[in-house]
């Protein structure tokens, strides 16, 4: 498992696990796609996308999940589920959590 690459990240990692997820993996390559987090709790599988930005400039960051961006996310995640079978039986959702200007925001089943 990787680390978290930037603030919003480990942000978003730490918010999961309060509410008692377990981090199953951080910035995971596969299909050639990057998963920035993946967390379970229960039956409850949670691929997240993060996106952050410190201004306003550019439009907001939940505009940067595109649809493009998600048919990427859902295409690894197949990839990484077909690989542990263990993980069969879970809910599987996509959250996105956006960072402005310091302030998280989750946005859950986002797609």
């Amino acid at each position: 498992m990787g680390r978290p690459r930037n603030a919003a990240e480990r942000r978003a990692a730490w918010w999961y696990r309060l509410r008692g997820y377990r981090i199953l993996g951080t910035n995971v390559w596969i299909a050639g796609y990057e998963l920035d987090l993946i967390a379970r709790r229960g039956r409850s599988l949670v691929f997240c996308e993060v996106k952050s930005k410190s201004g306003t400039r550019f439009g907001d960051p939940l505009e940067m999940v595109t649809a493009e961006k998600m048919r990427r996310i859902r295409r690894a995640a197949e990839t990484w589920l077909a690989a542990r079978h263990d993980h069969a039986h879970c809910r599987v959702t996509f959250d996105v959590v956006v960072e402005r200007s310091g302030k998280l925001e989750r946005v859950p089943d986002a797609f």
